[in-house]
């Protein structure tokens, strides 16, 4: 967000700013969520929801992931969230105690070990690596018994790298789970944003995993604050509860939204083949460039650059290219405090032309320097 700040500070002042820092699709919500939301504001009293969210949206959301997957799960197993940050916190309150840890691979999403600090509970961090896809495996998973850890947190595709679980890997890890009597939390979120193989849900493995999905990233909808969660029964009151409390109900506006998005498919998928061009794109010039150990990302719209031979501070290095030629991308310690400090996440979410033209100013830049 700082990165973000600055690029936006520049942009202000008349720069010409790439923006590569955020993950966020540079396309609006699908047009037949904007219609349907048009059509309810021309009457439709839009109060208070359910805690649980729209019944309506809570049985399409179970249908999508029945069409998606060919798992089903009941509409009661179904929370709608006010995003997926909400549905994190929802989780880890249902399902920890006070002081208790939770398995988080790294490098990952920062949120999900600031949310946990700031409820009181411990990240446990698990190093990943780039020969293992930066995916954590059943012996990381055997090695959290004894420890603090109450559970695993897995994201595939996985911010900040865009890699996934693939094969057996999935499965294994649910697997293990189950055996060790540790939660699982399935982060979903770059569902659909797949560029070699189909994500699996951890549903299909596991019938006590918490899924947590969003409308943001494939629905291209970041702003509308709305996704949701699929829980085994035995937590959906515990979670009601906790949604009564803390947020009364998700936003109205956006799970009509959202009811509306199941309609744009087709759009969806459209924009999805522009992130695939953008991805080619990169892995074909970056290397070039002068980044060329990055991980041919399996989905979501990020790169994970290794920038060790060039710098071992990505915040200075960040702010470098930031200010010298307009493009903005995140620092790698946001995701992973220690190595990260020799790696670079490149969001591709942008149009193709300023993708490309990305490309071109970090070849000029690095050959100068």
């Amino acid at each position: 967000m700082d990165v973000m700040s600055e690029a936006n500070r520049r942009e202000s002042a008349g720069e010409d700013i790439i923006h590569m820092e955020v993950g966020q699709p540079a396309t609006p919500a699908p047009r037949a969520a904007r219609e349907r939301v048009a059509q309810a504001m021309a009457g439709e009293n839009l109060g208070y929801t359910m805690s649980l969210g729209l019944p309506e949206l809570r049985e399409r959301i179970a249908a999508y992931v029945k069409q998606r997957y060919g798992v089903g799960v009941g509409p009661d197993r179904v929370i709608v969230t006010a995003g997926s940050s909400a549905g994190f916190v929802l989780a880890f309150l249902a399902i920890l105690d006070h002081g208790d840890g939770f398995g988080l691979p790294s490098p990952g999403y920062p949120c999900y070990r600031q949310i946990l600090k700031a409820l009181g509970f411990r990240a446990h961090l698990i190093e990943t690596t780039a020969e293992g896809r930066w995916m954590p495996t059943p012996a990381d998973v055997d090695a959290l018994v004894g420890s603090d850890a109450a559970g695993l947190l897995l994201a595939s595709p996985n911010n900040p790298t865009g890699t996934m679980a693939t094969g057996a890997r999935l499965k294994e890890l649910a697997e293990a789970c189950t055996r060790q009597g540790l939660w699982l939390i399935s982060d979903e979120i770059y569902h659909g944003l797949e560029y070699v193989v189909a994500a699996e849900t951890a549903l299909a493995y596991s019938d006590t995993a918490i899924v947590v999905n969003s409308f943001s990233k494939y629905f291209s909808m970041t702003g509308w604050r709305v996704g949701w969660l699929i829980v085994p029964e035995v937590l959906t009151r515990t979670i009601e509860r906790l949604s009564q409390n803390l947020y009364i109900a998700p936003p109205t506006v956006s799970q009509v939204a959202a009811l509306g998005a199941f309609d744009g498919i087709d759009e969806l998928e459209e924009i999805k083949r522009f992130y695939a061009r953008n991805r080619a794109l990169l892995l074909n010039e970056l290397p070039q460039a002068g980044f060329p150990n990055i991980l041919p990302a399996d989905g979501a719209f990020y790169l994970y650059a290794d920038i060790r031979h060039l710098t071992d501070d990505s915040a200075a290095f960040a702010q470098a290219m930031l200010r010298e030629i307009g493009v903005a991308a995140t620092p790698g310690i946001d995701f992973d405090p220690e190595r990260g400090r020799s790696y670079l996440r490149l969001s591709y979410a942008g149009a193709e032309r300023e993708i490309r033209e990305a490309a071109m100013r970090i070849a000029a830049w690095l050959k100068r320097r």
